[in-house]
């Protein structure tokens, strides 16, 4: 049976939206059918975030509407390290990169050696933040995800170009908004495609990030405004 006790890791996924087709499209691709979360499902890029995220350098930060909103109800500092991992995440598994030339001013991590070998250093000013949920309980993995949404004009090179990716997921490409849900998709990427579907010609930040928090006790549907918490009658 799935351990109820399941830690709660902090993740940050990235929903690339291309607009330079007939329809809106985001990237999406399948896990595989042994991965021990969500097998088989389709999904955007993403992943837990790494202790070596925290020291990443950023080209240039998170814009400051998006980083008080991803500080809100989460430990102090974060909001940086989840940029980091939602740039690293997209990396290896899209081989599509977020930043600008550059070289790098510290020490870098070995999980980011591969970034910077391509003479680039990560830059989250045009990461959005959009979405936020929490798996449920009795899954084998838990994870707080944080969804970043970014035009994939700010990609550096070809947005067709998924040479460099690792295997974790398959059959990577450009779904167009109205055909994502003939995909196997899990609930909560379903939830976050209606948003994108909403914004999907609106660049401006969300006015309020919706945020399905599950805890231990009570499931609740709330909205990070960048000041409180707005609750909202449970899903």
């Amino acid at each position: 049976m799935p351990d109820q006790q399941a830690p709660i890791r902090d993740a940050a996924t990235v929903i690339v939206l291309r607009r330079d087709g007939p329809a809106p499209r985001v990237l999406m691709g399948q896990r595989g059918a042994s991965a021990a979360f969500m097998p088989s499902k389709f999904v955007f890029p993403g992943g837990a975030v790494d202790p070596g995220d925290a020291s990443v350098p950023l080209m240039a930060p998170l814009p400051a509407l998006c980083a008080g909103r991803l500080d809100e109800d989460s430990a102090p500092g974060l909001a940086c390290a989840l940029a980091a991992a939602a740039i690293r995440e997209l990396w290896e598994e899209s081989g599509l990169i977020v930043g600008q030339p550059g070289a790098w001013p510290c020490a870098i991590p070995e999980d980011w050696s591969s970034f910077a070998a391509r003479g680039q250093v990560p830059d989250a000013t045009a990461l959005q933040f959009v979405f936020r949920a929490i798996t449920p309980p009795g899954r084998p993995r838990r994870f707080d995800a944080r969804f970043f949404l970014i035009d994939a004009g700010h990609i550096a090179g070809d947005p067709d170009d998924f040479s460099a990716a690792t295997d974790e997921l398959s059959h990577l490409q450009w779904v167009p908004l109205p055909e994502a849900r003939r995909f196997d998709l899990p609930f909560i990427t379903e939830v976050v495609l209606a948003e994108v579907a909403a914004r999907a010609h609106d660049p401006s930040p969300p006015a309020s990030v919706p945020f399905f928090r599950n805890d231990d006790e009570e499931s609740l549907f709330l909205r990070l405004s960048g000041k409180s918490p707005l609750q909202e009658p449970s899903m």
